[in-house]
């Protein structure tokens, strides 16, 4: 595998509808980064927000989960509580092809905060905003800013297409928009 260029995730993204909407330089000044970078590509945080909630003493169980567990907010900053976590999703659409898989790390602005951000890799031919899990491991509440930089996404092109994509296997989270929470 090899972790795709700058110049190839553009190619990508602009002849191939990879990232839409797709910012084509990374853009910084006063806000935490976003856009191509040399060999990825930050993605934006949308303004819905799940966070998390415990006040009906409810277990968490992700073969039932129970979504009052979440309080929704549309904020353009989230307080994510201490020691909680939210979930939010990118304000960009992917379509990965299908000889790509796709990682994805927090960024180092939010991670040197206590702030971690959690996202499972992108299979090949999958499509949808990317859910994503913002832990708060301090034990102070956290300021998240919706439209500006959370994560990085690596391009990996395997050395050839696999044999079942995630299309192909018709996945649970394809085509998601949104937060989309854990499904059976």
């Amino acid at each position: 595998m090899s972790v795709l260029p700058d110049h190839e995730i553009r190619r990508l993204a602009t002849e191939r509808g990879m990232i839409d909407p797709f910012v084509e330089t990374q853009k910084r000044d006063g806000v935490v980064s976003f856009g191509l970078s040399s060999y990825g590509y930050d993605a934006r945080v949308a303004d819905d927000f799940k966070v998390f909630t415990n006040v009906d003493s409810a277990v968490v169980d992700p073969k039932a989960f129970n979504p009052s567990s979440f309080v929704d907010r549309k904020v353009p900053v989230c307080i994510i509580p201490p020691n909680s976590f939210a979930l939010a999703h990118t304000v960009e659409y992917f379509r990965i092809p299908r000889d790509v898989l796709v990682i994805c790390l927090g960024k180092s602005t939010y991670a040197r905060c206590g702030i971690i951000v959690n996202v499972t890799p992108l299979e090949p031919e999958w499509e949808g905003q990317v859910t994503i899990e913002i832990s708060n491991t301090t034990p102070l509440p956290a300021k998240i800013y919706a439209g500006e930089g959370i994560c990085q996404f690596l391009f990996l092109r395997g050395e050839g297409a696999p044999e079942i994509s995630y299309a192909d296997k018709a996945g649970k989270y394809m085509g998601q928009r949104g937060v989309a929470l854990p499904r059976m």
